[in-house]
């Protein structure tokens, strides 16, 4: 079997440099994780009622509360199995060369283990979409009690607030059946357009690698993923993939301060430190911004807030819903900063 990246060696990077978290003791850990399990189900009555979606359509498995090197090895098994099959299918019986397969496999394994390693001690929680229909609800126990920490927030609160957001994420892929296969449909496209040979797209996705690893390591550095898309096709794929996570980041992060003080009485002022803990310590967005070259015109969280907020102030959250009904209904991605040409191409002479 062709393989450009040598996964368990990714694995095994990833949970080599993976940081074990902040001190607590084992009833504490065990605090923690059961508080978590006990505060997803509670935030999704809370998303349900704020969101307007129906509940859920499709099933899901139990929230994984997991730790740092869980976090990312359950990552690196999602991107293996979806992106394993589209290699295969865009090299069309193709095998490599043996310097692909062997040193470059490796090479590309370890700054992927590197990278997920890395970002495994900074994300909170995530809808991981890739290892499974509809996907899997992971929170990163020793990152939600760092922060918690950090900002001196009260610990049921924050975790309820942390929760919230990643539950409206669960809520989206579930509620609105056909959002996961748009996404992976998405991803395929970009390969699909790549219109490479086989070492060129061995290279490629090293190259790939290079420019995660290099902006992870360096705040300064000029790496961007744009710099391997060479097709007007990619670039179009792009454009709907940056509207798409724009719109899902924004909406949970309004729904996660819309559900209000009755819920999490401290959210305006975790709220508050949160935001100016991401504008100046954020890497998770700084790098994903950077890599994606997105820096300069679009800031996923607070540009998809405010266009979810405008359109729920003008049609209320029942038209906003209307984003869910098919990808026709999607935000493109100038509508992300004019929400006023959504609401005129989705709800036309109603508004």
């Amino acid at each position: 079997m062709t393989q450009f990246v040598d996964w368990d060696l990714a694995i095994s990077t990833a949970g080599t440099i993976s940081k074990a978290g902040p001190r607590v003791s084992f009833d504490e850990a065990a605090e923690v994780v059961g508080d978590l399990r006990q505060l997803t189900d509670e935030a999704a009555g809370h998303v349900i009622a704020t969101t307007g979606l129906s509940g859920t359509t499709t099933a899901h498995p139990p929230v994984r509360v997991v730790d740092r090197a869980d976090w990312a090895a359950a990552n690196l098994r999602g991107l293996r199995d979806v992106m394993t099959p589209l290699m295969e299918r865009a090299l069309a019986g193709k095998e490599p060369g043996a310097f692909t397969q062997q040193v470059g496999s490796r090479l590309t394994g370890v700054q992927a283990g590197t990278v997920l390693g890395y970002l495994s001690g900074k994300v909170l929680g995530q809808y991981e979409v890739f290892s499974g229909e509809p996907g899997n609800l992971l929170l990163v126990a020793p990152n939600i009690v760092e922060v918690e920490r950090k900002l001196g927030a009260r610990p049921r609160d924050f975790r309820l607030w942390v929760c919230l957001h990643e539950v409206t994420h669960r809520t989206q892929f579930t509620a609105v059946p056909w959002l996961r296969q748009y996404f992976l449909d998405q991803v395929s496209e970009f390969v699909d357009a790549s219109r490479v040979g086989t070492e060129q797209l061995a290279d490629r996705l090293r190259h790939a690698m290079e420019s995660l690893a290099d902006a992870v390591r360096s705040p300064d550095s000029r790496a961007s993923v744009l710099d391997l898309v060479q097709t007007p096709a990619q670039r179009k794929v792009v454009d709907r993939l940056t509207a798409l996570m724009t719109l899902l980041e924004g909406h949970a992060d309004y729904i996660m301060d819309a559900v209000g003080p009755q819920v999490v009485p401290s959210v305006e002022e975790i709220r508050s430190k949160f935001n100016r803990r991401r504008e100046t310590t954020n890497p998770v967005e700084r790098v994903i911004r950077k890599l994606l070259g997105i820096d300069a015109k679009m800031r996923q969280y607070a540009e998809g807030n405010k266009f979810v907020t405008a359109l729920v102030d003008r049609v209320g959250m029942d038209g906003f819903n209307r984003v869910w009904e098919s990808a026709e209904t999607l935000p493109q991605l100038t509508e992300i900063t004019d929400p006023d040409a959504w609401l005129r191409r989705v709800h036309g002479a109603e508004i």
